[in-house]
């Protein structure tokens, strides 16, 4: 498995060019490094000196780059689709539209690009991936993915599930799906329990996202107050999908006081101000992203005294709320949610008291 290390920071601050010196870092550690590029404009390529292709290319020893390409990778899965429906229905209506004629709707840049290092990490090829995304909300909101997913299968089969009608269906799912659709399914395949493959691949990447030794965000930053307060709120937005973010990174400008105090606990690196050919002062200035295991989690159950605390950095009280339905909880903060199960052990007990105090959220359960 890889760790996956992207950056978040207001646009312009240089997020692309610390991605290709972190690729280069790991590189020439003899380390196998995949360099992944969302926008598909040419600003990479001309940092790279290189024309990137949809496909990785070995542009350097251990160090390779990919630019996603969605109109290619929509295409790809496309295909994938009408094998399934081949496999399993008797009639496919979909061999006749092909993935060529498709266009790209807003969001699917994201879900194929998370798909795609989804897929370039479950190669085994590569000891590390770089993306370079947008590096904002939807960089975020589609890390989050696999955690936001999970709640509306879980949440919907669960209603399905229940409801009278697939009740007294039931007893005839599967005959007609035998007849149909050349399967043999029952109600029980709609049941809760985690066994489809599609529940196991969200797990995987919940599992992965909450752990910093597989994937990792920095912030990267200027010490203008607008790209400070970017930072910060992209910060507490990482906290609300489960991802770490390892430390700070600054550009144009040397760390002060005030810096400290906005970051506080992360570390803050002052960068270097390099030429464009001359990447090695960069390189060695960046931190050890291997060694970002002491700064806060995003959340921590205190199983003996009945509290959980949410990490919430660059967030006022007035913008955290919390509700409580059945055995989850749901933390909203600036414009992402949160949904929160309830340990085994606290199920079915409601939440009796909450306090925000210095950036965390400390939830007490009855």
């Amino acid at each position: 498995m890889s760790l996956i290390i992207t950056f978040l920071g207001k646009g312009g601050v240089g997020r692309t060019t610390v991605a290709i010196a972190t690729a280069k870092k790991f590189a020439s550690r003899g380390e196998k490094v995949l360099l992944v590029g969302q926008d598909p404009g040419p600003a990479l390529g001309l940092r790279l000196g290189i024309t990137p292709e949809a496909k990785p290319q070995e542009v350097a020893a251990n160090l390779s780059v990919v630019q996603i390409q969605a109109t290619t990778l929509l295409e790809q899965n496309w295909s994938e689709v009408k094998k399934l429906e081949a496999q399993y229905l008797r009639s496919p209506i979909l061999k006749n539209v092909y993935g060529q004629e498709l266009g790209i709707l807003p969001g699917m840049d994201e879900a194929l690009a998370l798909n795609a290092i989804r897929e370039y990490d479950q190669s085994n090829r590569y000891d590390v991936i770089v993306y370079d995304g947008s590096g904002d909300i939807n960089t975020l909101r589609m890390m989050g993915t696999p955690e936001i997913l999970s709640w509306y299968i879980r949440r919907f089969r669960g209603i399905f599930v229940e409801s009278d009608i697939v009740k007294a269906l039931s007893p005839f799912v599967q005959p007609v799906t035998s007849a149909v659709l050349n399967v043999s399914w029952t109600a029980d395949n709609f049941a809760p329990e985690q066994t489809n493959e599609a529940n196991q691949i969200l797990e995987k990447g919940r599992a992965a996202l909450s752990n910093p030794e597989r994937v990792i965000a920095y912030l990267v930053t200027t010490p203008k107050p607008d790209a400070v307060a970017t930072a910060r709120y992209f910060w507490g937005s990482a906290q609300q999908i489960g991802m770490t973010v390892g430390g700070v990174l600054l550009n144009q400008g040397e760390t002060t006081e005030s810096l400290v105090t906005e970051f506080n606990p992360l570390t803050i690196t002052s960068l270097p101000t390099t030429d464009e050919n001359e990447w090695q002062p960069l390189i060695d200035s960046l931190p050890n992203f291997r060694e970002s295991k002491d700064v806060p989690s995003p959340i921590s159950f205190e199983i003996s005294n009945k509290k959980i605390k949410v990490f919430l950095p660059g967030f006022a009280k007035k913008e955290v709320k919390l509700t409580q339905y059945g055995p989850e909880i749901t933390i909203e903060a600036g414009d992402q949610r949160r949904n929160i199960i309830l340990p085994p052990a606290w199920s079915g007990r409601p939440v009796t008291g909450a306090k925000f105090q210095n950036g965390y959220l400390e939830v007490t359960i009855g």
